[in-house]
């Protein structure tokens, strides 16, 4: 899969397609640093999908490689159409 971004929010995802039978999930990462320094980021689309990090970096890593975990895991089981060719993290 390609398309990978580090953005700093978001709060949606959307399909667009990009070929006459593929097309691009993009999902919106929202990125907040806690009380105590931590970073979390959340993927809202994807109930869940949170993870901590010490810096921005890892924690947009971490949310990235758990919703492609998600994905994967709901493609398997058919709860996705494999219609998609990338899938993509953005900003809003």
């Amino acid at each position: 899969m390609s398309g990978l971004s580090s953005p700093r929010a978001g709060a949606s995802s959307r399909w667009t397609p990009i070929a006459a039978r593929f097309m691009v999930m993009t999902y919106s990462i929202e990125i907040d640093r806690e009380a105590d320094g931590r970073w979390i980021a959340e993927v809202i689309d994807l109930p869940g999908v949170i993870a901590y990090g010490a810096t921005q970096t890892e924690a947009t890593a971490r949310v990235q490689a758990l919703a492609l975990r998600v994905v994967a895991d709901r493609l398997e089981h058919g709860e996705l159409s494999p219609a998609f060719a990338t899938i993509t993290f953005a900003a809003a």
